[in-house]
């Protein structure tokens, strides 16, 4: 990423900076490596701005500097930065009746988290547990026959994610943050190339991005196949513990190869980034203008910079 951003209503060519986001209730969040911030659509139509300091230091700033490495800690920030920005978009769009206390976001958060290790990592390799007997009876079974393996586990964890997105995406609610979804991509992909940035300039721009949290997600699966077939196929307890204990591995390539996408113009890596464009379909929606009228304002408010600060702007 370059230091120094260009603001959003620039003509003169493409950004710079590489921006980040997710969408959150009723809103956007966009980041920098420095900072964030959260527009949110408050229930009397007006929109409210939240800008935040993200954490620093020189020694943070070495970490993201090592390929692999710099990966876990990237995911880390954005699963805090993205806890925050929901939870203030709930209250800030009148959604939150109730604030959530510590023990509890932590709670769920958990939860979330053995959900995801346990649909995603462990089940794919429990159902193919199965075959393992099938194969070690076979005569000619050897590495091909691992790699067969770990196909068709990757393949089982593939149709997960692609059933879990799906459905998740069939919820009216759910539906609608997608929707503010395809408005953070749109507007990102217009400042990356340099577009006077308002709802009917933009709109022939894309709702899906190479650097998109979706893609990666399908980057993991691709990854962990690779990855697991260096280790064969050994007893289910000793595959259970390698995937948790490679997890952290497997993420940080896919980080890297995430980077790379969003910066290459390969044709190459274009096509190897087409599935996770195709999967952004089933996670991304056609914004309505107001919805990119939202992230339009958390970017200009996070390239705005200033403190700190919570303010309604229209």
């Amino acid at each position: 990423m370059a230091t120094s951003p260009v603001h959003p209503d620039a003509r003169s060519g493409p950004t710079q900076e590489q921006y980040g986001g997710q969408a959150v209730i009723e809103g956007v969040m966009m980041r920098d490596r420095s900072s964030m911030c959260v527009a949110v659509r408050a229930a009397d139509g007006r929109i409210a701005l939240n800008r935040q300091a993200l954490p620093g230091g020189r020694g943070r700033a070495l970490v993201l500097k090592v390929p692999l490495l710099r990966g876990m800690v990237a995911l880390v920030d954005s699963l805090a930065s993205g806890v925050g920005a929901l939870l203030w978009s709930a209250g800030a769009s009148g959604q939150d009746e109730e604030e959530l206390t510590g023990w509890q976001v932590a709670l769920s958060l958990g939860l979330a988290l053995v959900l995801a290790v346990g649909l995603f990592m462990l089940l794919p390799t429990l159902i193919v547990s199965g075959l393992r007997a099938f194969a070690a009876g076979r005569p000619d079974a050897g590495y091909g026959t691992t790699v067969v393996l770990n196909l068709v586990e990757g393949a089982i964890r593939a149709m997960i994610l692609v059933a879990y997105v799906w459905a998740i995406g069939r919820m009216p609610d759910v539906a609608r943050v997608l929707a503010y979804h395809g408005a953070e991509h749109r507007v990102i992909n217009a400042s990356e190339s340099g577009a006077k940035l308002s709802p009917a300039g933009i709109r022939h721009y894309p709702v899906e991005h190479p650097r998109c949290g979706t893609s990666f997600l399908l980057y993991v699966v691709f990854v962990s196949v690779l990855v697991f077939s260096l280790f064969g196929w050994p007893s289910l307890w000793q595959r259970l513990l390698i995937r948790l204990a490679l997890l952290p591995v497997v993420a940080g390539i896919s980080y890297e190869w995430v980077r790379l996408a969003g910066r290459s113009r390969s044709p190459l890596v274009r096509l190897l980034c087409a599935p996770g464009i195709w999967l952004q379909r089933l996670t991304t929606r056609e914004p309505d203008d107001s919805q990119v009228e939202v992230a339009i304002a958390a970017l200009r408010g996070l390239i705005g910079g200033g403190e700190a600060a919570e303010e309604v702007v229209t």
